[in-house]
């Protein structure tokens, strides 16, 4: 089980996914602001957090930016705003994932569960990947680059081991969803895109002329020939 913070202004939303979250067997802390929300990272090291977007004293996207200056614990973003650019904006911002208002407490739970089981290592013993100077050891879930650890988010990393386990195939966008989450139901593929291309910033010498994360046109990405 897990330490779980849900950063909510609405009341009864926030009492609600705790509630549920609290049935699953998880310890929730939980914050109505933006302030707040920080506060409680630091107290608590969450393993998880449920962020809102809309968020008063500081909002969502503020808050993901400022956590993610120091901490990579998976992101879960809730939006009332539906259109693709707000959706963008959150992967952009640091967030691992995104749920549209109103949803599915299913849904939601599907989600982190997702998450909860992949960022630990649940028990199996899987081999250090390589690829050029990229090693990649899912035991600690770290990336090194030359050597150097590179810090990588959850969805960064899954997306990474994804296709460093198989590097001659080309993933599809839907592919690499269901590799991430379990499914990709409900997901944007062009989220994927996101995820990319700060790989790429983390770990191509020139990222603007990829070589480690090729992308095949109309079929998705495959590792490079390093």
């Amino acid at each position: 089980m897990a330490t779980i913070l849900v950063v909510e202004d609405e009341v009864d939303i926030g009492n609600l996914i705790r509630a549920h979250l609290e049935a699953d067997g998880h310890t929730v802390h939980q914050a109505f602001d933006g302030p707040g929300a920080l506060a409680l990272v630091e107290a608590h090291s969450p393993q998880l957090i449920i962020l809102d977007w809309m968020l008063p004293g500081l909002d969502g996207l503020a808050v993901c930016r400022r956590i993610r200056e120091a901490h990579l614990v998976p992101i879960i973003m809730l939006t009332a705003r539906a259109e693709e650019i707000d959706r963008v904006l959150g992967l952009e911002a640091g967030a691992d994932d995104y749920v549209v208002k109103p949803f599915r407490p299913a849904e939601l739970r599907s989600r982190i569960r997702a998450v909860l089981r992949r960022s630990g290592t649940g028990g199996r013993v899987e081999s250090v990947l390589s690829a050029g100077p990229i090693t990649l050891d899912p035991g600690p879930r770290e990336v090194r680059r030359d050597g150097e650890t590179i810090a990588l988010t959850f969805s960064e990393f899954e997306l990474l081991q994804s296709l460093m386990s198989d590097p001659k195939r080309v993933h599809s966008r839907h592919d690499l969803l269901r590799a991430i989450w379990g499914d990709s139901a409900y997901r944007d593929p062009r989220a994927i895109d996101v995820h990319v291309r700060h790989l790429r910033e983390k770990l191509e010498a020139v990222p603007e002329d990829p070589q480690l994360i090729v992308t095949v046109r109309g079929a998705g990405y495959r590792i490079g020939e390093t």
